[in-house]
């Protein structure tokens, strides 16, 4: 039986080609479309992935950056409590594909010891790994998939956006940077 929004079963999220590990390097306004941007950079700092997303995604991310202490749950605080209710835990999230410029996300759980993979938007996937303190993933084909297109529809040449992205001062990266 397939339920909406849970995946097809794979037999083990780690067995196909690695992912690369990521850490949210910042989340700024792209100054162009005054869009916020969750800028992705692996662990050893070589790989830069910016990923638009909307506002209410961005301080949902935000909020949990900075620790803050709202009055009520927000809805990936609720998303946490209900899969620990359901005794089960996030184990990772990935960034798994990229599909007509859009980026498609997986959270990974295991719920005794049975694998659950949902599908989600990489904002909510990051905003509830970063609530689950679970470890964020972007595979090898979406990081290569995305220079492909940046390569072929980018006004800036995807070396410049790189470089561009890695030297922004703290001014430029806003109060977010990671």
């Amino acid at each position: 039986m397939h339920l909406p929004g849970l995946k097809p079963e794979r037999a083990d999220p780690t067995s196909a080609e690695p992912d690369v590990e990521v850490r949210i390097r910042a989340l700024m306004m792209d100054p162009s479309t005054r869009t916020p941007v969750v800028v992705l950079n692996d662990m050893a700092g070589e790989v830069v992935l910016p990923i638009w997303v909307g506002l209410f995604e961005a301080n949902a991310i935000a909020v949990e950056i900075e620790k803050a202490t709202l009055p009520r749950p927000m809805t990936h605080d609720l998303l946490r409590d209900v899969i620990h209710g359901l005794n089960a835990r996030v184990t990772r999230v990935v960034v798994g594909e990229l599909r007509e410029d859009t980026f498609h996300a997986t959270i990974w759980m295991d719920q005794g010891g049975e694998i659950v993979a949902l599908d989600a938007r990489p904002s909510d996937a990051i905003a509830l790994a970063l609530r689950a303190d679970c470890p964020i993933f972007v595979s090898r084909q979406v990081l290569d998939r995305a220079r492909k297109n940046a390569d072929g529809t980018a006004s800036i040449p995807p070396d410049d956006m790189r470089r561009w992205l890695e030297n922004l001062n703290d001014d430029e990266m806003g109060r977010y940077k990671m």
